[in-house]
């Protein structure tokens, strides 16, 4: 029986890890949020911990508002940077292995094809810069660690793209829908099950890794093709613009290269628009 902690209960990624769970009858789960474990305060962290036996931890926790970031940096870093740095350390300390969720706004969206782990980083927003840091106290404070680099997620939980869009929808709104991104819309679901697959799989290639659905698209043919799934296309004015003004700066092309992965712990890929049809049916 393997004991894992999950961190970040209340996200959209933890909620799908507790579904993905019940196919895994060996794991122990225990999914706490930020009420009963602030990962921003060490000591409270670190006592957690020297309470519990766990085997591995999903870091899940994470300050994910993009334009809010820009105007509350400090709890950005406190939650993206110093949270996984008391996560790992302790994580270190209890002999527990680390598995750490990051982003593709780690890079500037300059490169213009596929993202490899090699890469180099160089973050455009506080949102990047934060998450940035948070992976490098991973892997200076807990060298047995997975972190998972992840893009665009959504899914039939929480507060994300596809389910603005249906709610929009929904309303016969007006839409008009960037075409500046291109990046790879990605269902947390896939991404919650590709965790616990490589923690069944007893693989200790640590390190960091790509995972998104396969293909590309930018945030125009995301919404194009969820309003095609669920046969709204003809009742939405949809509209497409080059540019459109956020607070933060985005990287313009950041789609992510999984062979990695794929090729390392045997992680199968799934096509976003196929992920995004599974997610339709089930809301």
């Amino acid at each position: 029986m393997k004991r894992i902690l999950v961190t970040g209960a209340s996200g959209q990624l933890a909620t799908c890890i507790r579904d993905a769970a019940s196919e895994f009858p060996n794991f122990m789960m225990v999914f706490q949020d930020r009420s009963g474990l602030d990962i921003t305060k060490y000591a409270e962290v670190e006592a957690y911990f020297k309470t519990h036996d766990f085997d591995y931890c999903i870091n899940t926790a994470a300050y994910t508002n993009v334009e809010e970031a820009e105007k509350q940096s400090d709890v950005a870093f406190s939650v993206n940077a110093d949270g996984a740095r008391n996560v790992a350390d302790a994580c270190n300390e209890h002999d527990v292995t680390m598995i750490h969720i990051s982003t593709d706004y780690v890079f500037d969206g300059k490169k213009g094809s596929p993202y490899r782990e090699s890469d180099a980083t160089a973050p455009i927003n506080i949102y990047g810069a934060s998450k940035l840091q948070g992976e490098e106290h991973v892997r200076a404070s807990c060298p047995s660690h997975y972190i998972f680099r992840t893009s665009w997620l959504y899914s039939q939980y929480g507060h994300n793209f596809l389910k603005s869009m249906l709610r929009l929808g929904a309303e016969k709104k007006e839409l008009t829908i960037t075409t500046e991104q291109t990046g790879c819309p990605t269902n947390a679901n896939d991404l919650a099950k590709a965790i616990l697959l490589t923690i069944d799989s007893n693989d200790h290639g640590y390190g960091t890794y790509h995972y998104s659905n396969e293909g590309e698209a930018t945030w125009f043919d995301f919404a194009k093709s969820i309003f095609e799934t669920t046969g709204q296309i003809d009742k939405i004015l949809l509209n497409k613009t080059d540019h459109y003004p956020t607070f933060a700066q985005r990287p313009v092309y950041s789609v992510l290269n999984c062979e990695k992965i794929q090729n390392a712990l045997s992680i199968k890929m799934v096509d976003w628009k196929d992920a995004l049809q599974t997610v339709l049916q089930v809301l």
